[in-house]
């Protein structure tokens, strides 16, 4: 288990994998490591179910701080296609959250939801002594459809082309700068520009958009470990063999001055907001073609094979064993990184 972020494979398999409680026949799709969501089969209706924490971070504004923490956790079930219909939140807010600042940050995560079609069945929310900021709670996000029409996470195929959205290490980039950038020693306008990477994360939307213009045959959401893990999550899933063509991989801009300052790898760095998408080869330029609709980045960055594991220009990688932002992250939040 590695001191920051997700367990890796080994512990999941080893300690979680054998214990998951009662053995249901209407679970068609359990816990299974690098997987975003599960699935339950309710006569011929599909429930796809994925839990996460709810990080929220001031600095961003509440505002702002709302609609990035209801993106991350709509997330992991919007990449099934299904729209998200559900959400069942559960907050341990810090002591000094005002009354005023969560109204602000509620009022958005509303918004949000209301514009997704999201409706919020039930949660929980409370001051505790002792939680903190970012992480003040967790919470439960379900879509519910028909199950035929579910892209599941396992579902590459041979023959399948990979699609990426947005590009390596956007989010890493964009809360970096915001929170820290005043203590880094960099122009003031390329902060700016890595500070606007922020605005590319827009996962539920480009992932309903791409199932819908399909044919989508799996959809992976590129977070903890960056690029390089999704795509060792999504050949293991499916027990493929992905091949990727790295001058094709979409950067976008101020990307690659804020990970080359803060020696980040920006293919292991954390990328809410992009997406890995296998699609069948008569629906890429349809795919395509709806993401550029949405002014999306998008692009081909390789192919679905026989085999396994993921291959970048003929050599094969690995997820990385922690995501390359964290220490970074924990050394500014420490204060040991100045300019």
């Amino acid at each position: 288990m590695a001191d920051y972020g997700k367990v890796d494979a080994g512990f999941f398999d080893e300690h979680i994998y054998p214990r998951l409680g009662a053995d249901r026949a209407d679970v068609a799709l359990g816990p299974q490591h690098g997987v975003d969501f599960g699935v339950v089969e309710i006569a011929d209706q599909g429930v796809v179910v994925a839990t996460d924490p709810i990080s929220v971070l001031p600095e961003l504004g509440y505002e702002r701080a709302g609609r990035f923490a209801l993106d991350v956790v709509l997330a992991d079930v919007a990449v099934s296609g299904l729209p998200p219909s559900f959400l069942s939140i559960n907050f341990s807010l810090p002591p000094e959250m005002t009354d005023e600042e969560f109204a602000t940050l509620w009022a958005a995560i509303d918004r949000e939801a209301t514009a997704l079609g999201t409706s919020v069945i039930a949660g929980h929310t409370a001051r505790y002594e002792g939680c903190s900021f970012p992480w003040v709670g967790g919470a439960t996000a379900l879509a519910v459809g028909d199950s035929k029409e579910i892209v599941r996470p396992d579902g590459a195929r041979p023959g399948d082309r990979l699609v990426l959205t947005t590009g390596p290490a956007v989010e890493a980039v964009g809360l970096l700068t915001t929170l820290f950038g005043d203590r880094m020693d960099l122009p003031e306008r390329t902060l700016e520009i890595a500070r606007e990477r922020l605005d590319d994360t827009d996962t539920v939307r480009d992932a309903l958009v791409a199932a819908a213009a399909g044919p989508v045959t799996a959809m992976h959401d590129v977070t903890e470990g960056g690029l390089a893990n999704a795509l060792c999550e999504v050949a293991t899933s499916a027990g493929v063999r992905l091949d990727i063509d790295r001058e094709a991989v979409p950067m976008r801009p101020g990307v690659e001055p804020i990970c080359e300052y803060l020696d980040i790898d920006p293919w292991t760095a954390t990328s809410s907001g992009s997406l890995l998408i296998a699609v069948a080869p008569e629906g890429l330029d349809n795919v395509l073609a709806a993401l550029d609709e949405r002014e999306t980045t998008a692009a081909v960055i390789g192919t679905v094979a026989e085999g396994d594991g993921a291959y970048v220009e003929g050599e094969r990688i690995e997820g990385p064993i922690v995501d390359s932002s964290w220490g970074v992250y924990a050394d500014y939040a420490a204060g040991e990184n100045e300019s």
